[in-house]
């Protein structure tokens, strides 16, 4: 593959940064949004002050022993940050089906599920009892996971309480828009839960981590290959994924796809995107300015990325005395124990 851009490729860079410029101001280093009633960046100094320390050493350690776990975790993240209350970790009953079962979240990684199970484990014994809350955890989880495998250190209020509600099926697949989309309907999705167009551009980033099966993009490649792909790229594809509907699976950015970078935005602008809802971000001129300069200006990215993410994190969270801090990530309280 590729690895310098064309001087064409840096006209149309040059000239996406000076739309931005026109439009978009940058967030300066250490600038959050603002913190929602009931969080703070101190929230647990008191009750449990080496609660960050201990999320931070597990995970230094199981992420050097499996770098996949890192966007395993900022994936569950993600998708359970339609409201931030942990209620993706809830596990199917008898009579009520999990989150979890829902399509976009089919392929939920285990081992980030069992990291969060242990990091539970951890935290109560250093606690003596369930302190922080399962929201909290996979916040802090995400976070320190972004930062592990070479991405931006920021701060993140805590203070989230559990929920004991399970989204229905349908509303958790209306809120993940499917790799096919275009921006019109990423954009509709993300202004539901109060994100913007520099929001969906700089979260779209963390796909310069992790890997996405055929079935997600192949139909960018059979029965012909997408016009809006390189040709070199589709053929380097079509070795992983060499028939439709296979379940391969393959590296979302090409560059280094172990690296939290701003790779990802070179890959569009190289029209190496692997899914419809990567590269139309470059394709649409409603996007295309962030794009690429996130592509040229990797401390721009880390600074907006840091940004979206404290304000993805804090969605609809409970906090107070509302909900639980759940004693087992999976189950309620109700059937668990706890507070």
């Amino acid at each position: 593959m590729a690895r310098k851009m064309s001087s064409t490729l840096q006209v149309l860079v040059v000239s996406c940064c000076s739309l931005l410029l026109l439009c978009a101001p940058a967030a300066s280093a250490g600038d959050y949004p603002p913190t929602a009633k009931g969080l703070s960046y101190g929230f647990y100094q008191r009750s449990c002050p080496k609660a960050e320390t201990i999320v931070r050493s597990f995970l230094k350690k199981a992420i050097r022993n499996d770098v996949g776990l890192a966007p395993g975790l900022i994936r569950l993240h993600f998708h359970d940050c339609f409201g931030c209350d942990a209620s993706v970790l809830l596990a199917r009953t008898a009579t009520e089906a999990s989150e979890l079962d829902a399509p976009p979240n089919e392929t939920i990684r285990p081992s980030a599920l069992m990291a969060v199970a242990q990091l539970r484990a951890l935290l109560d014994d250093a606690c003596s009892g369930a302190v922080v809350s399962c929201a909290d955890i996979l916040t802090l989880a995400a976070r320190d996971s972004v930062r592990l495998v070479g991405g931006p250190e920021y701060r993140v209020p805590l203070g989230r309480r559990d929920g004991a509600t399970i989204a229905a099926r349908e509303r958790v697949v209306a809120a993940f828009p499917p790799p096919s989309s275009n921006v019109t309907a990423l954009l509709a999705a993300v202004a539901k839960i109060g994100l913007d167009a520099a929001d969906l551009v700089a979260l779209s980033g963390a796909h310069t981590l992790g890997v996405s099966r055929c079935i997600s993009f192949d139909d960018r490649l059979f029965p012909q290959v997408d016009a809006t792909m390189d040709a070199r790229f589709a053929a380097h594809l079509r070795l992983s994924c060499p028939a439709k509907n296979t379940t391969n699976t393959t590296a979302i950015d090409v560059r280094t796809p172990n690296a939290f970078d701003n790779k990802y935005y070179v890959d569009l602008l190289s029209r190496q995107g692997l899914l419809t809802s990567d590269q139309v971000l470059f394709s649409d001129g409603r996007t295309r300015g962030l794009v690429g300069r996130f592509a040229v200006d990797q401390p721009e990215f880390f600074r907006r990325f840091a940004f979206s993410m404290v304000k993805m994190s804090q969605i609809q969270v409970m906090t107070g005395v509302q909900g639980e801090i759940r004693t087992n990530c999976s189950v309620r309280n109700a059937a668990g124990g706890g507070t």
